[in-house]
């Protein structure tokens, strides 16, 4: 992964010298080949898997079922890992060892869908975008050997309320009781330093299960960009990420080929219908979606914090 970022890090510098009109082939030709890659190297790993008597399944209808319901809420910033491991759990579909390599693997496609519709869809500037989206990497790197050491428990706790409080002036905002955000496309002087920053953390905490897309909506949002500005720059960050977690799963086998494939194939479609909605809302509305989902995700948080407090007291 370090040798990763290292020949990226080129790259990216590059992109940020690009104009608007010149950055949009460069990031679909990234991705476009980030996908067409991650799928001949796990086409490839299932075949060999075949070769070697691993009787996998093409999935069931079900596990289609919820690729597309998953991805979709997952391309309206909702995310997709919570609501997928709920089904999961519920229909005793996949077992608990293996959830975190069937979600990887199986949402990376839907993932890199949505990054390339919203870079088509949605013009931010590259000295903004490209940034924004390396620093997630970077702090993800280090957050799976370092971060991940820290107390779960308290990262939720905090992360919660930093949500909710957020998630509170936003909506004070959006009642005209505190002035409302801006619709900026870019991020310059400070603030250039507190996004860039901020989406490095955002990186940081991934290992311990947070999550991106909430946390990176309401940063964009709280610094006076649209929240439409936070759709590339969120699916980017995990586009760029999830292929290369997912091909480590695919490699150790640390997941359910038939409900992986489920995903991918039942998410993908969903994600250009989720796409059309998003763009097409009026921008109110989007504001609105942005705080409904962040004051979930710090519910979610707060009370999965809870019960760990609870489960521990337990034992």
């Amino acid at each position: 992964m370090k040798k990763y970022l290292c020949m990226l890090m080129p790259v990216v510098l590059s992109g940020c010298e690009m104009q608007s009109n010149e950055l949009k082939p460069f990031l679909l030709g990234t991705f476009a080949l980030l996908a067409l890659l991650f799928i001949g190297v796990w086409a490839k790993m299932l075949y060999q898997a075949k070769q070697k008597g691993d009787d996998w399944k093409w999935p069931k209808p079900v596990e289609l079922v919820i690729g597309a319901i998953t991805d979709f809420l997952d391309t309206l910033g909702i995310g997709s890992f919570a609501p997928t491991t709920v089904f999961f759990r519920l229909g005793k579909l996949v077992p608990d060892e293996l959830l975190p390599g069937t979600l990887n693997v199986g949402h990376t496609l839907p993932t890199l869908a949505q990054a390339l519709i919203f870079i088509t869809l949605v013009q931010v500037a590259p000295m903004t975008l490209l940034p924004m989206i390396f620093a997630a990497g970077v702090g993800a790197w280090i957050g799976t050997s370092v971060v991940g050491r820290l107390p779960r428990f308290q990262i939720r706790i905090g992360m919660g309320i930093a949500l909710a409080a957020a998630a509170i002036i936003m909506l004070l905002s959006l009642l005209k009781v505190l002035p409302a955000g801006q619709d900026a496309f870019e991020l310059v002087g400070w603030k250039w330093w507190v996004g860039v920053g901020g989406n490095f953390v955002l990186g940081l905490i991934m290992p311990l299960g947070i999550g991106l897309y909430a946390p990176c909506m309401i940063l964009v949002s709280l610094l006076g960009m649209s929240p439409l500005a936070a759709f590339p720059i969120m699916m980017g960050s995990c586009a760029f990420l999830m292929p290369i977690s997912s091909l480590g799963f695919c490699r150790n086998g640390k997941y359910l080929p038939s409900a992986a494939l489920g995903l991918a194939i039942g998410g993908v479609p969903a994600v250009l219908v989720a796409a059309f909605v998003v763009k097409s809302l009026p921008l109110d509305y989007v504001r609105w979606i942005v705080v409904s989902v962040v004051a979930i995700v710090a519910v979610t948080l707060l009370q999965a914090a809870w019960q760990e407090k609870k489960g521990n007291a337990a034992k």
